[in-house]
């Protein structure tokens, strides 16, 4: 099963869960969810009505996590520790997972000490061993780790959650992104058609060559046949003259 089934029908499964339960019930979803080793994506769960009744009750705190995970990172956690429950083994997994996806949206090439720093690993061996079994066996990432140049090169990374106010700068990017493929896509047509007409004008002069080819053959096949002629009539003349001598 390919990773993006598998989040639909995670999150399907996690949504109809969270639909039902309120208060410290519903709390207990949500760590389930944060702690879900395949779960990557929890937009739907933070976008439910019970979710956001969470606000301002003395379980809010549930609603301040599910928020770390699908707009946070290890570094986020750090900061607002206090406020925030501890997390277990699994969430800490996660967080520290999630924040490689977002580190992957703004750089294809992560240094390795920006890596260590962002998720608290203190040598290279380490750092190398989390991606290859964290994150590359998971399937949330592939790409190439390059011990010489001390850097991780993404060559695919799982989208997340988009963050508030993200969805603006997302269509401005796409439509940048439509403009260029729409120029591109002109100049690739005028390049066909140039190609095109060069070929026609190609068609058009190796047709005269053959044309003038033939009209030389031609002229010279008529030319020996004169010749011939004229040889022959020569010859005749001459054989005449003989005759007449004997």
């Amino acid at each position: 099963m390919d990773i993006e089934q598998n989040q639909a029908e995670l999150i399907d499964n996690f949504v109809k869960q969270a639909s039902a339960q309120k208060g410290t019930a519903l709390g207990s979803v949500i760590l389930e969810a944060t702690s879900h080793p395949s779960l990557f994506a929890f937009s739907e769960i933070l976008a439910l009505p019970t979710v956001a009744e969470l606000e301002g009750t003395e379980n809010s705190v549930y609603l301040k996590v599910l928020q770390l995970f699908a707009h946070g990172t290890w570094s986020d956690y750090k900061s607002n520790c206090s406020s925030l429950p501890q997390l277990v083994p699994d969430q800490v997994l996660k967080l520290k997972q999630l924040t490689v996806l977002t580190l992957a949206e703004t750089n294809k090439v992560l240094p390795y000490d920006e890596l260590m720093m962002e998720l608290d690993v203190t040598n290279v061996r380490e750092l190398e061993d989390f991606l290859i079994n964290e994150c590359m066996y998971a399937g949330i990432v592939r790409g190439k780790l390059d011990q010489l140049r001390r850097c991780f090169e993404i060559q695919f990374a799982a989208g997340r959650d988009l963050r508030p106010g993200q969805l603006g700068s997302m269509i401005q990017t796409l439509s940048n992104w439509l403009g260029t493929s729409d120029n591109l896509l002109v100049s690739i047509q005028e390049e066909i058609k140039w190609a095109d007409t060069m070929s026609e004008l190609d068609k058009k002069h190796r047709k005269e060559v053959e044309d003038r080819v033939e009209e030389v053959k031609k002229s010279v096949s008529v030319k020996l046949q004169t010749v011939s002629r004229l040889k022959l009539s020569s010859e005749g003349s001459r054989i005449s003259t003989l005759n007449l001598v004997e």
